[in-house]
């Protein structure tokens, strides 16, 4: 399996699994969507909290330029953990909701 086939393969199975993980408190609906065709891939809710409505991404990442970009995590686990617990190295994970500046000190790819 090449290297892109064996990231989308990996993000897939995290996202599923996150997915899954009903939240404690409200009435909030957990989904994914796939794009394969521009490798983007996210964990998705909407529902209510109370009276407040609760709608967006919990988990976002693209695949482009051979690397995994993770756009947003609102995890307390941590993406980029989870991939590289599944071997894929911090070289090819880039943060992107640190700045460039940042990226250089935080020990995953610059971009």
């Amino acid at each position: 399996m090449d290297k892109i086939n064996h990231y989308r393969q990996i993000i897939q199975e995290i996202l599923i699994a996150h997915s899954q993980i009903q939240p404690a408190y409200g009435e909030i609906e957990m989904g994914v969507l796939f794009d394969l065709e521009r490798d983007r891939y996210q964990v998705l809710r909407a529902g209510w909290l109370q009276k407040r409505r609760v709608y967006g991404a919990l988990i976002h990442i693209d695949i482009k330029d051979q690397k995994i970009w993770i756009q947003y995590d609102g995890t307390e686990v941590g993406v980029a953990n989870e991939l590289t617990e599944q071997g894929i190295p911090k070289t090819e994970i880039v943060l992107a909701y640190h700045s460039p500046f940042i990226r250089q000190y935080d020990g995953f790819a610059v971009g």
